[in-house]
């Protein structure tokens, strides 16, 4: 499918809507090489800066409503951030405070991200995914219910946590509901895996807390050996085992729709180990 949100042609063109009416996917002629969203989110930050690698997402061209384009537009350059893997990012500068970051890789449409950022104001959510109409819905979101501690970051997650986070810069790593790929010979491209977390481990702060949610159960039980043998992470269940779903990560409408039909949701808590012979974050 093309990167363009198109529309059927109406046959009726002097009674078009207007371009701003919510819930309307956007449909203009672009001149080849002009960018979806001037001021908004680009369409491969990091270009061809960074070695090939098999990746865990894949992009997603669907149709833009006018809402979340009109958010991309207006609201990008305040809180939007293209990983580009150019600077080393200020968290504080970036969020206007110094209060601790979480990372959440994969948002979706967002409402679960913003009920999480409206419920703890104090802890800052820097959201990163690829779906264009799902960042200017979170968007949109944070803006209506005056969300300031949330940014939302466009591209690869790997690259930001390599070379765009400092050491023990987080709080804190969510990764709810990723892309099982079920089929074996696809699982390589699953994002929790060891060299993941051995990175992710780099940035977190020791105590951080990483959750995981999957309602694919081969996946939990795959995120759950490689979480467990992973020296840098310890498991927060003293059985060892899955965590009931906390209260701060609110159940979405798909999640329901999910439960509904019999599917099992498997949560996942580990904590940051801090090692003997490791200095205390800031030390």
């Amino acid at each position: 499918m093309s990167d363009s949100a198109n529309t059927p042609e109406d046959p009726h063109p002097h009674q078009q809507p207007h371009p701003h009416t919510p819930g309307v996917s956007v449909r203009r002629t672009r001149a080849k090489g002009e960018p979806r969203f001037p001021d908004g989110p680009k369409a491969d930050p990091a270009g061809s800066h960074f070695e090939r690698r098999i990746r865990s997402f894949q992009p997603r061209r669907s149709r833009v409503t006018a809402g979340q384009a009109d958010a991309l537009q207006r609201l990008w350059p305040k809180w939007g951030l293209d990983i580009d893997g150019s600077r080393t990012l200020d968290l504080p500068e970036l969020f206007g405070n110094d209060g601790p970051v979480v990372l959440e890789i994969g948002f979706g449409m967002g409402e679960a991200t913003a009920q999480m950022a409206a419920a703890d104001p104090a802890t800052n959510i820097l959201a990163v995914d690829v779906h264009t109409p799902g960042q200017g819905n979170l968007l949109n979101l944070a803006d209506r219910n005056g969300l300031s501690n949330i940014r939302v970051g466009n591209g690869d997650a790997i690259i930001l946590l390599r070379e765009m986070l400092a050491p023990d810069s987080l709080g804190g790593l969510r990764v709810y509901f990723p892309d099982p790929w079920p089929k074996k010979r696809h699982h390589k491209r699953r994002i929790i895996q060891p060299d993941f977390l051995t990175l992710a481990a780099t940035r977190l702060r020791p105590g951080a807390l990483v959750h995981c949610a999957t309602d694919w159960e081969p996946y939990a039980e795959q995120m759950l050996d490689v979480l467990t043998a992973h020296p840098d992470f310890e498991n927060t269940q003293p059985d060892g085992g899955f965590a009931p779903r906390p209260d701060f990560r609110p159940l979405t409408r798909f999640e329901g729709q999910g439960l509904d039909k019999g599917h099992v949701v498997n949560d996942l808590l580990f904590r940051r180990v801090q090692h003997v012979d490791q200095p205390p974050a800031g030390a």
